[in-house]
């Protein structure tokens, strides 16, 4: 296990200089001048170019990936061209509140979907089976930043009773984490009904009923255990767009996380800043994956790594 653990992480290397690779050149391919955003309106030609200088965007394209590259070998993302500060510093103080919003989300997901989902398997097609089929259908195509609007407009405007946005105590994180985990509660609880469904009809759960077990042990002890490969893959996966998907929440939220500092560097055209939070998501998303896994291993005993 210790080998296999060491072999992937390993293998995230080339992953993220390919993942560099793309977005460098593809950041270089946007309209707009970064210089002229930075400089203003109002900017002289010198004053542009200076600032141009300062960046380095005065260098050939494949000399620019070249700095760039060597500073992330040495685990340097570069200074924001926005503020003026150190790139890792900036995701540094955000990541944890992007963390507990995506950790909060995918509790919530999975206290209410795996149990709406095994409800919805052992009574299939009944009104209850109907109700979490609707439910998860509403879930998956309501549009996240409506869903956030109207909490706020519900719950702080007309009731009063929850912060609209931002930072400060428990209260903040309510708003935010439900509107995440309306989307991943379709997600998991379609998942365990069509898992859970398919283990109920296999042999050793009639088997386990002619024994004359309660069905509660049935579908608790052999069914759920069975299923819950595909399960933890859906919510490791979900947990991983979480973390780096999280942008039109904190953006409603006014949430001081990554997902609105990439925005706020979107606008600014800060490469940088962009290059540095992109590369963050793309390493947090594998280390996500390497645990689920690891998870596979544990559930399931016959799972083994060489």
């Amino acid at each position: 296990m210790l080998n296999y653990v060491v072999k992937r992480l390993l293998s995230t290397i080339p992953v993220l200089i390919g993942i560099s690779l793309l977005l460098f050149f593809m950041l270089r391919m946007l309209p707009g001048d970064p210089a002229q955003v930075l400089a203003g309106q109002m900017a002289t030609p010198q004053e542009i170019e200076l600032i141009r200088h300062q960046l380095g965007l005065d260098k050939p394209i494949h000399i620019q990936y070249a700095y760039f590259l060597g500073r992330l070998i040495h685990f340097d993302l570069g200074r924001s061209a926005r503020t003026q500060n150190p790139v890792t510093e900036e995701i540094w103080a955000r990541l944890p509140n992007t963390v507990l919003l995506a950790v909060v989300a995918i509790t919530l997901a999975c206290i209410f979907g795996i149990p709406a989902g095994i409800i919805s398997a052992v009574r299939p097609y009944t009104w209850i089976d109907y109700l979490v089929t609707s439910s998860a259908l509403f879930g998956i195509s309501m549009p996240v930043f409506w869903l956030g609007l109207m909490l706020v407009v519900v719950f702080s405007v007309m009731l009063h009773w929850l912060p609209a946005g931002g930072t400060g105590s428990w209260k903040h994180v309510i708003l935010p984490s439900f509107t995440l985990a309306a989307f991943v509660v379709a997600f998991i609880a379609r998942m365990t009904r069509s898992t859970m469904m398919e283990v109920l009809s296999q042999d050793y759960t009639t088997t386990a009923r002619s024994k004359g077990l309660k069905e509660r042990v049935v579908v608790t002890k052999h069914a759920l255990r069975n299923a819950l490969i595909p399960i933890i893959t859906v919510v490791g996966l979900q947990f991983g767009l979480l973390l780096g998907g999280a942008v039109l929440t904190e953006t409603v939220f006014a949430w001081p996380g990554i997902g609105r500092l990439i925005v706020d560097s979107i606008l600014a055209r800060d490469y940088p800043m962009i290059q540095g939070t992109i590369l963050v998501f793309g390493l947090l998303y594998i280390l996500v994956n390497l645990v689920v896994d690891l998870i596979y291993a544990w559930v399931d005993p016959r799972i083994r790594y060489g």
